[in-house]
């Protein structure tokens, strides 16, 4: 899957055009989660979209699970 696929796929799914690629982001991961795209797609996806400006929220960084792993 790349972004295209996933931008056709959210715009069937929400009937409206994602703002922009952070709420894509937040879109795959949602379908990494419940298995609807695979490590690969989704590790790819990742990487074009943070290609395209997409970046985590710092209040996710602040707790998330590999800051506790190395602490």
């Amino acid at each position: 899957m790349n972004v295209h696929e996933l931008k056709m796929k959210f715009h069937q799914l929400r009937e409206y055009t994602p703002e922009n690629v952070n709420e894509l982001l937040d879109f795959a991961k949602k379908a990494y989660i419940h298995n609807e795209i695979s490590s690969t797609d989704y590790r790819n996806l990742v990487r074009e979209l943070e290609a395209q400006g997409a970046a985590v929220p710092e209040s996710y960084k602040d707790n998330s699970l590999q800051d506790s792993v190395n602490a």
